[in-house]
């Protein structure tokens, strides 16, 4: 019974791909800006549209069939899930790298999603999505430059190394030269990008649709929804250019105490377009490359702090946020103007690429979510509970939005103690985490379509955070806890005087300062006296 119902969806699936390839390629010629380059693509659309139908029906068919039967709960059937599991992120990973673009992407976010999907899925996707992705060949690239700027790459710089240092899900970056001189490193977008774009996301909007008819508790079509609004921004590098720009001018001229210590690289507009962008060329070390920050004379838990901070600013105070932090764009390099301290450590300044996803918070939503981080950070249920709800949860999924948001369960997020936030980076933790997420998947489903979307992108960036943080420090970190505290306490208070320009509310604010340091305060001594009695247990 079960063999046939997955025939049938599998049939379902075959058939509405061949269906949606005719449409689909035909929509693709019509609107192309190059026709006979899309006339190409006409023979590959139904391809990969075929190659997603049968992937979406073997992985269904897998875990029906391989799980029939077996007892919930027992040692064998935990074991072939596992297994299931495996195979299953193999082969998501391969029709992500086969199909390449917007399916890399797609990866990418599924690798980050350690509250949802199983760990075997997260480990094989982060550990390739970030590092294997497809590359444009020279001729690719030559077209592309003589396209946008009217000449082959030697007629434009001095140097170009047609070999690429890096590759992305949309684009590839290559070092060259200006005529001037200058050291510039050139990101061209592939070439297949703007043609299969559309196609794309029609084909995996059809798939997750089916698998949710199907199956109504797997609900990804937030996701599609998502991706269908910011690939089109990341397609055209000159919104990116502006982007980059923005980001720096919020730190001057919001957060001037930390402006010095985060930079973006420098924009040639005059070799720019929105298919092409030419930046200035960054030395450092990527942020999770401990042993290279180290030999640059920079202490991790220096790095760890300033990521912290210059999310948490964007978050909670500029209220303009970089939603794809990982640590392929993040660079960390001295801060040019620091000198080496008596240890010889260096200050850290942090380089961030890759600007071209960006999401705005309005203010009532920025002061919701800085509201609701102050509440986690002081465990304060009742005010979790509430900022919850103001942001979408409900009254009855607000437990699950703060152990989403923190990794913790419920009875951990309102801890009172110092460290009720804190990760341990073991086994434990992690087996704690991924049972939560299998208990509570249709539930947390059903959260993720009730919240607005930007939050769902903090969600993303909170993600892509806490791998970056882990990769510096092996486990989550008090410290970190504190810097968000602090900020997001800055933001609320900030939003305060802001709403209500009374001196009552003046009085108020000042008061909230004051107590806000105490608690700090306090925050800081327990945490010192923590970090004193493991050194006194060590010795």
């Amino acid at each position: 019974m079960a063999t046939r119902a997955l025939w049938r969806t599998g049939k379902k699936l075959a058939l509405v791909s061949t269906a949606l390839c005719v449409g689909g390629a035909g929509a693709t010629i019509a609107t192309s800006d190059d026709p006979a380059t899309a006339l190409k693509l006409f023979t590959a659309v139904p391809i990969r549209l075929v190659r997603d139908a049968i992937t979406a029906a073997s992985i269904v068919f897998d875990y029906e069939y391989s799980l029939w039967g077996l007892d919930e709960g027992s040692v064998e059937k935990s074991k072939v899930k596992h297994e299931v599991h495996l195979r299953s992120a193999r082969k998501l990973e391969e029709l992500c790298f086969r199909n390449g673009g917007i399916y890399i992407k797609l990866g990418q976010h599924v690798g980050q999603m350690d509250y949802l999907v199983p760990q075997e899925y997260v480990e094989t996707l982060r550990a390739s999505m970030l590092n294997r992705c497809p590359v444009s060949s020279y001729d690719q690239v030559c077209q592309v430059i003589k396209k946008e700027l009217g000449e082959s790459p030697d007629k434009i710089f001095s140097e170009f190394d047609p070999t690429p240092i890096a590759s992305a899900s949309l684009a590839q970056v290559h070092v060259a030269r200006t005529i001037d001189g200058q050291k510039v490193a050139v990101k061209v977008q592939h070439t297949h990008m703007t043609d299969t774009a559309a196609a794309d996301h029609a084909t995996v909007d059809m798939i997750v649709n089916t698998i949710h008819r199907f199956f109504p508790s797997f609900d990804y079509r937030w996701l599609v929804d998502e991706m269908r609004e910011s690939v089109p921004k990341e397609l055209d590098f000159l919104v990116e250019a502006q982007n980059s720009e923005k980001c720096l001018d919020n730190f001057r001229k919001q957060s001037p105490h930390i402006a010095d210590y985060v930079y973006a690289p420098k924009v040639y507009w005059n070799l720019s377009t929105s298919k092409l962008l030419t930046m200035e060329f960054m030395d450092g070390a990527h942020v999770n490359d401990v042993k290279t920050i180290q030999r640059l004379g920079i202490q991790p838990k220096e790095v760890a702090k300033l990521v912290s901070q210059a999310f948490a600013e964007m978050m909670f105070k500029h209220g303009f946020v970089h939603c794809d932090p990982h640590a392929a764009n993040l660079l960390v390099r001295p801060l040019p103007s620091s000198k080496r301290s008596i240890l010889g450590k260096r200050k850290p300044q942090l380089i961030i690429l890759d600007h071209g996803l960006y999401k705005e918070l309005d203010f009532h939503t920025r002061a919701n979510y800085a509201a609701l981080w102050k509440a986690l950070i002081f465990a304060d249920a009742t005010a979790i509970k509430e900022n919850c709800v103001k942001l979408g949860a409900g009254e009855d999924l607000y437990a699950l939005f703060a152990g989403i948001l923190t990794m913790r369960p419920w009875n951990k997020v309102v801890d009172p103690s110092v460290d009720h936030l804190v990760i341990k980076s073991n086994d434990g933790d992690r087996s704690e985490l991924q049972m939560y997420a299998s208990q509570y998947f249709p539930q947390i489903s059903e959260l993720l379509r009730r919240l607005p979307r930007v939050i769902l992108l903090m969600l993303k960036t909170n993600d892509c955070l806490r791998a970056v943080n882990s990769s510096l420090l092996q486990a989550s970190s008090l410290q970190t806890f504190l810097i968000i505290g602090k900020v997001s306490s800055e933001a609320v208070i900030e939003a305060k005087s802001f709403q209500n320009k009374s001196l009552l509310c003046w009085l108020n604010v000042f008061l909230d300062e004051i107590l806000l340091e105490v608690r700090l305060f306090g925050m800081q001594m327990a945490l010192w006296l923590l970090q004193l009695r493991k050194s006194l247990a060590w010795r």
